[in-house]
């Protein structure tokens, strides 16, 4: 019986890598890729990324200001962008969106599913309305443009699909519970599509990048005492080695959407946390309950909440963060 299973395991593997190297790839120029979220940090990076690979880019964003800023920094580098502004939480929002990006450019071959919120601090000051707040934006804003592309995609038997999760959405956090529910949620979603879209010729990939220099915490929220919150968040956002540069992980998440690879897991320390939490989670349990001794205790302002920008200390505007400081001006950030 164990030799008939291992037998029967060893065709499964085999069967997977032989459809590996048939897999076909994903020639980027010309095809419209839409990207929400994507008129700062990682999603405008990933829009530079493709148009320096011949794609044409539709961004979505909330903030008109950030969506004409990204715009023209797209188009400063030639390449062919269209820009709406859209709540990717709202489904007719998203409706609405799709049916735009297609009258622009008559269809779109790839999704990239970027947008995200983050809210920081200790559980105790954290509301109903954060996890409905994380699990509308980081959820159902996917479900909602998945399923306004996917029709089109399995007529043609061809597509890409990319939900940008977390690290987190592996390896539940200290202080970023609400982000983190909704990351696992969206890493469960996107798994599921692997599996059941390959059939239709729509390729699937969870990326679940670890700490990114994209100037994010910025523009993060930040309750209890937020000063102290927004400290240690943008300090680990800064430490090279700890934290990777938005650049290097758009390159990478381009490289697997074209190469179809289903999982991405980026950053060596996120690679090897994750690894240690599937083969010993009560061990990776234990460790983050110490370090959630360390982080900063209830108060402050409690379950108010603050922005990054309205949490700036002496030592988050040091040259300790200086590699995020710089981010925020790379990336539409800063405003």
């Amino acid at each position: 019986m164990v030799k008939k299973a291992l037998r029967i395991a060893a065709g499964a593997v085999s069967l997977v890598a032989v459809g590996r190297l048939f897999r076909r790839g994903f020639a980027l120029g010309e095809k419209v890729v839409l990207i929400s979220g994507g008129s700062r940090g990682l999603g405008l990076v990933l829009a530079r990324a493709l148009v320096k690979r011949g794609a044409k880019v539709a961004l979505c964003g909330r903030d008109e200001g950030s969506l004409s800023r990204a715009r023209a920094d797209l188009a400063g580098r030639g390449g062919d962008v269209f820009t709406f502004a859209c709540d990717v939480g709202n489904r007719e929002d998203v409706e609405r969106l799709v049916a735009a990006v297609r009258e622009r450019f008559g269809r779109i071959d790839a999704l990239i599913n970027n947008a995200g919120t983050i809210q920081v601090g200790p559980v105790e000051t954290m509301e109903p309305s954060d996890y409905e707040e994380a699990l509308r934006i980081h959820f159902w804003g996917p479900l909602h443009a998945t399923l306004a592309v996917l029709p089109e995609m399995k007529a043609r038997k061809a597509g890409r699909i990319v939900n940008i999760s977390s690290f987190g959405g592996k390896v539940s956090v200290p202080h970023l519970v609400p982000y983190s529910a909704s990351k696992f949620a969206l890493v469960g979603f996107s798994e599921g599509l692997t599996a059941e879209l390959a059939k239709d010729g729509v390729r699937v990939t969870t990326v679940c990048p670890g700490l990114m220099r994209t100037g994010s915490p910025r523009n993060a929220f930040f309750k209890g005492k937020h000063k102290a919150e927004y400290a240690w968040f943008k300090l680990g956002d800064s430490v090279p080695g700890l934290s990777i540069s938005a650049e290097s992980a758009a390159e990478r998440i381009v490289q697997a959407m074209e190469r179809g690879e289903a999982e991405v897991i980026l950053s060596l320390p996120a690679k090897l946390a994750v690894w240690v939490h599937g083969l010993f989670p009560g061990f990776t349990a234990d460790a983050l309950a110490w370090v959630n001794r360390l982080l900063p205790k209830p108060g402050g302002i409690g379950k108010a909440r603050a922005k990054g920008k309205e949490s700036e200390s002496i030592v988050t505007r040091s040259w300790v963060t200086s590699l995020t400081q710089q981010a925020e001006m790379q990336n539409n950030e800063w405003a």
